[in-house]
């Protein structure tokens, strides 16, 4: 059975879900720049929970929202000299651009806050109309001693505790100072919306309550988000959605550890970040995904330029594993396997049972990679040429099932010269044969130019591309 953390028990807890279905919110980014890789081991870790529920047979409806509305799109958006509509759409194309370099499958749906204004509204009213909320000003707040376990719930901190400690905002006008905002009077040359308490715009935490809301119901299964918004952000979700809805929020949270940088946490505020698309053009996509999925999701991991370099070495023999083996089954006979054949194959099912071990035990993806390598160890170190096709496309199955769980499966790159390139090194391997070595080697020279490496095998010239 998987076990998950759950950080409003702060216990390790089975995860069970009612009739297989289970209901995911995953915070999704503020679309006003590139997101940095503390930003992207939330998204890849959210992800990789998505897949390995799906691996496990879960019918998974899964939403991760893009909050377009927001004082740093205001700000990109005068910076840039273009409006808030515009700055989102860009940076949401751009999101997508590095999300899918990451492997990182598209949400059952990407909601918008602008796209939610409606049910906003009518979330705020129902709160107002309980209590729980008050307009002044224009700014409508969630009146925060209306709801008695404010505090409890994920930063297991009383409401006298965090009163002793805040501060009064001149500029906003409370009944208390914990009170926070759920609708925000609009200013000049702001994007604003008709509302019962005149014109403005959405606050930050009532978005995902209300998204949350329309899309998986009043209560769901896992939310998701990282480690920095379990307060204000989520507490004031389970406040402001218990307080309307009159029921339990969120059954499970799923929160993720700080990537650090020398061991202080990645942040724009702290100018410290590295964004996912730069460091893409140095290394790739994927070895920043193996570095996400290499450590523990709750566990705080430091960006080393080095851990990377380990990465792509890694992410290199599981490849190369596989790129062999479907070299051999290209080969390779088109015959049953035989008994021993098939018990061979079989056996490679410990692997899997090791692989799911780890991963139902709170995602421990570190023990499920050791698993994994392991498989490809002992493929190496067993597995002889002149097998049955079955057997290599046997094998290749179970490595890319595990392997894709984990979201580091590169992405088939179909090319029109594949043809080409084939019949290139066919050409070459006849100008061996015929002992003509100036043209072997100015066909080599030319399958280089081309960014192609070969490789020669006991079952005859591989190929690849840089």
């Amino acid at each position: 059975m998987l076990k998950l953390y759950n950080s409003l028990t702060n216990r390790i807890e089975p995860f069970e879900a009612k009739d297989n279905k289970v209901r995911v919110y995953a915070c999704g980014p503020t679309v006003y720049n590139f997101f940095h890789v503390g930003n992207g081991r939330s998204f890849m870790m959210f992800d990789t929970l998505r897949r390995y529920l799906e691996f496990k047979g879960y019918d998974v409806t899964y939403v991760q929202n893009f909050t377009d509305v927001d004082d740093k799109i205001i700000r990109r958006a005068e910076e840039e000299g273009i409006s808030t509509t515009e700055v989102a759409e860009k940076y949401i194309n751009e999101y997508f651009t590095d999300a899918d370099g990451l492997n990182i499958k598209r949400a059952s749906v990407h909601p918008r806050a602008t796209e939610n204004i409606g049910g906003i509204i009518d979330l705020v009213s129902a709160l107002i109309e309980k209590g729980h909320a008050y307009e002044s000003n224009g700014d409508v707040y969630f009146r925060v001693r209306s709801f008695p376990e404010y505090g409890n719930g994920l930063l297991k901190q009383s409401i006298e505790d965090l009163a002793s400690g805040a501060r009064i905002d001149v500029s906003e006008i409370k009944e208390d100072p914990l009170d926070f905002a759920l609708w925000k009077a609009s200013k000049p040359g702001e994007p604003h919306w008709t509302s019962p308490w005149g014109e403005g715009r959405p606050g930050w935490h009532i978005e995902c309550s209300a998204m949350a809301k329309r899309y998986l119901g009043d209560t769901i299964d896992i939310h998701c988000g990282g480690h920095d918004l379990k307060f204000p952000h989520h507490e004031n979700e389970i406040a402001q959605s218990e307080c309307a809805n009159g029921c339990k929020f969120a059954r499970h949270w799923f929160h993720i550890g700080f990537v650090n940088v020398n061991n202080e946490k990645m942040s724009k505020s702290k100018n410290n970040f590295f964004t996912v698309r730069d460091l893409s053009k140095v290394y790739g996509y994927l070895p920043l995904r193996y570095f996400a999925v290499s450590a523990h999701y709750r566990s705080p991991i430091n960006y080393e330029p080095g851990i990377i370099e380990q990465a792509k070495a890694s992410l290199e023999r599981i490849n190369n594993c596989l790129a062999n083996l479907k070299f051999l089954a290209k080969n390779a006979a088109d015959t049953e396997l035989n008994a021993e054949q098939t018990e061979y194959l079989n056996s490679f099912i410990s692997y899997r049972n090791r692989f799911e071990e780890a991963m139902d035990d709170d995602l421990n993806t570190a023990n499920a990679l050791t698993a994994i390598f392991d498989m490809i160890k002992q493929v190496n170190v067993t597995l002889t040429d002149n097998q049955p096709k079955a057997l290599y496309e046997g094998l290749i199955a179970k490595i890319e099932e595990l392997v894709d769980t984990l979201g580091l499966l590169p992405k088939e790159e179909e090319s029109d010269d594949d043809a080409a390139i084939d019949a290139l090194i066919e050409e070459r391997t006849a100008a061996r044969k015929a002992k003509d070595w100036a043209k072997a080697d100015a066909i080599r020279d030319q399958l280089t130019a081309m960014g192609i490496i070969l490789e020669d095998t006991p079952s005859g010239i591989r190929w690849k591309r840089k």
